[in-house]
């Protein structure tokens, strides 16, 4: 019998999860690595551990599924999205740390070409806004700031990548090197209307096209493992960005179904079907999946900080030992209390998008505590999920009602949910498979290789494990909400 593995390689951690040929877990392990932090608000990764992170995790799910290599079939990637990576075309060797999706110091540089006249090209074509977020700017930065780094570049020495990118391209012992249209999507430098790198933006960033990777559907051939990392050759045929994965996971293939992931940060896609739908409320126009070349669409929203605001709570304020510690906390909160932290550690997201911004706490008084600290970090994730929802349903007619499918860390929590729930004022529905995002990666690379079904039947194995009804009546939802408008109206007024 087949199985699958499913690499997820995240932000704090990178894990492997075994799928059988019912496309259930069977087996997982993950590592924790280290996350570097220069200077306020610059955040990178070492290669290194990223990639090593990675070959243990996988090597740990077999030998916990008690399997060898010559029982996978195939391998699914699904990646953290738009950290930058460039290294040497020959050995290997990255010329820098990579710069994770956070980080906030080509805020300048995105300001520039802003007051250049050039976001509306740059949308037009990538669905995208100006701001650090992205790739585009990152690989500037890292050429104009890197010695040497843009001469070796112009004379096709570099690779330009995102995460999926660098680990197929070691994977396959240097000899692939591709990305999918999910990731490439999300690089500010891919024209998602014409299916392509965009020259004019690749110019106006001074980014050599020759640096970057072939762009391939979702479902491909993207190589086959070097033989010595596993004892065996493995066929690659599935990659997704990590949101985008999530989506196929749930199974959200029909337009106007959503799904929102809490893990450091969390998103939420929506889809649009095959027609792209340009957002006038700053969201983004992005690529959900792509099949037999036929890209279907989505509108995404953005939030940095959520999984990170319980981390927070654990290593930078010391309230909790345990992410799992705060639905025991939060019972403990004065309900009366009604404290409202706005986690912009490293700015706010989507619908605001202003990278400048920086954390805030609202309504402190003698009696706010630990208990009321982690309320309000659970509270801040559900008011920003209702900031994207309300910008979706500005863009986009859903032809009914809303039902939010979640998944991710922080969807385990009930409370987190239940609270969800009542601010949006709509179900919130939890699979049974909470790891949407490794299933979706594994579903990929299963159906490229005949061992999984198709779109329709894959959809039919969805199972939900529990459904949270909106609790709260419609005056308290907008009283709450009120609150946090305000204390987001009082953060921005505070960023230079």
């Amino acid at each position: 019998m087949g199985h699958i593995l499913a690499i997820d390689q995240g932000t704090t951690s990178s894990r492997a999860i075994l799928f059988d040929e019912a496309i259930r877990p069977v087996a997982s392990a993950q590592l924790e690595f280290e996350q570097h932090f220069p200077q306020s608000g610059w955040v990178e990764h070492d290669p290194t551990d990223i990639w090593v992170s990675t070959i243990e995790a996988c090597s740990g799910a077999l030998a916990r599924a008690g399997k060898g290599a010559r029982e996978v079939s195939a391998i699914g990637i699904t990646n953290q999205r738009e950290t930058t990576l460039i290294w040497d075309r020959t050995t290997g060797e990255a010329i820098h740390n990579a710069i994770v999706w956070q980080d906030r110091r080509t805020a300048a540089i995105c300001d520039a070409l802003r007051e250049g006249g050039h976001e509306d090209m740059v949308r037009a074509q990538t669905g995208l806004l100006l701001d650090p977020y992205f790739s585009g700017t990152k690989v500037k930065w890292l050429l104009d700031n890197v010695e040497g780094a843009r001469a070796r570049a112009e004379a096709g020495e570099l690779l330009f990548g995102t995460v999926d990118s660098y680990l197929i391209w070691r994977l396959t012992g240097g000899k692939v090197h591709a990305t999918d249209a999910t990731n490439a999507a999300r690089t500010l430098m891919y024209d998602i209307h014409k299916g392509a790198w965009s020259e004019d933006i690749c110019a106006l960033l001074g980014v050599p096209m020759a640096m970057l990777p072939e762009v391939r559907n979702c479902a491909d051939d993207f190589g086959e493992t070097d033989a010595d990392l596993f004892g065996v050759a493995i066929p690659i045929r599935g990659v997704a960005g990590d949101q985008q994965a999530a989506t196929i996971g749930q199974a959200c293939f029909a337009p106007g179904m959503l799904k929102s992931t809490y893990g450091t940060g969390c998103f939420a896609l929506l889809n649009t079907g095959l027609t792209p739908v340009t957002s006038q409320n700053r969201l983004l126009t992005t690529i959900a999946y792509q099949l037999d070349g036929q890209p279907t669409y989505a509108l995404e929203g953005a939030i940095f900080i959520a999984g990170a605001v319980v981390q927070w709570l654990r290593d930078g304020m010391g309230v909790i030992r345990t992410a799992a510690d705060t639905a025991a906390l939060v019972e403990k909160a004065d309900p009366g209390h009604e404290l409202i932290l706005v986690p912009a550690f490293t700015g706010l997201g989507a619908p605001y998008w202003v990278p400048e911004a920086r954390g805030a706490v609202f309504g402190l008084t003698r009696n706010s505590g630990p208990a009321e600290f982690a309320r309000a970090a659970l509270e801040s994730v559900g008011f920003q999920t209702r900031d994207l929802l309300e910008a979706m349903h500005a863009d986009f007619d859903f032809g009914g009602d809303t039902v939010l499918r979640v998944d991710g860390g922080m969807s385990g929590n009930d409370w987190a949910m239940q609270f969800l729930s009542d601010i949006l004022g709509a179900p919130v529905d939890r699979p049974v498979v909470a790891e949407s995002t490794a299933k979706g990666a594994a579903w990929l690379a299963g159906m490229q290789i005949g061992l999984y079904p198709g779109m329709d039947e894959f959809a039919e194995t969805w199972e939900m494990q529990h459904q949270f009804h909106p609790n709260r009546d419609e005056t308290w939802r907008a009283s709450r909400y009120e609150g946090w408008r305000k204390a987001i109206s009082a953060t921005l007024s505070m960023t230079d």
